[in-house]
């Protein structure tokens, strides 16, 4: 029996979810709960096998919920399962050890053959995310794995800019920035601008990369 735990922000979903996971006989939907923190408050009550995760949620998204798991539970296997095909989602859902990434429209029975899957120890991840993971990690290749910036716009960046580099790691989008660090969207896209110009660099992926090769957090602190 495969233990599952169900995280989305929408009733209708987790409850939708539940309902159908609980009728096949290999599984078992432990909880459905709308955000990271019930997430993390639930797998220490009930110790899923695999939890569908939602990206976008109040309080603690998936992303961040995703790094606090693997961090400190790194049994549990993580299936992404959302409406959000981003390039940073992708990436950062990845990075922090999602063993799966589905856009919802997917069948019930590619849902459960997901659960089967990174049950096993395997991973799966839907075929339009694949290209995305593909081209993500050939830009990486040919970066050498490494993205590198001048020392000048490094040291030309602000606090702020750099808590906005901060946010990007995370996957956090523009609104999601703005709600954080209580700023505009337009202030927001106006810092991003500026950060990719100071830094040379070419779009968020790259920022992305950058911030966590370089260890953003530790700046943000100082």
């Amino acid at each position: 029996m495969i233990k599952v735990l169900v995280a989305d922000d929408q009733e209708l979903i987790r409850q939708s979810l539940k309902i159908v996971l609980s009728s096949k006989d290999n599984l078992e939907v432990t909880d459905a709960v709308a955000n990271g923190q019930e997430v993390i408050q639930s797998i220490h009550k009930n110790h899923p096998d695999v939890i569908l995760m939602d990206i976008r949620m109040p309080k603690m998204d998936g992303v961040q919920c995703t790094k606090v798991i693997k961090e400190n539970c790194p049994e549990i296997k993580i299936i992404i399962l959302t409406t959000f095909d981003d390039d940073e989602y992708v990436y950062n859902a990845l990075k922090f050890g999602a063993s799966g990434y589905l856009l919802k429209g997917v069948s019930m029975d590619d849902l459960v053959n997901a659960i089967e899957t990174v049950f096993s120890g395997r991973a799966l991840i839907n075929p339009d995310i694949a290209t995305k993971v593909v081209r993500l990690f050939s830009q990486m290749a040919k970066a050498d794995y490494a993205i590198q910036v001048g020392h000048k716009g490094i040291e030309e960046l602000t606090k702020t800019e750099w808590k906005i580099i901060s946010q990007i790691e995370l996957g956090a989008s523009n609104k999601e920035i703005a709600e954080n660090l209580n700023l505009s969207d337009g202030t927001v896209r106006n810092y991003l601008s500026t950060v990719l110009n100071k830094l040379e660099l070419r779009d968020r992926t790259q920022l992305a990369i950058w911030a966590v090769q370089t260890g953003v957090d530790k700046k943000v602190l100082e």
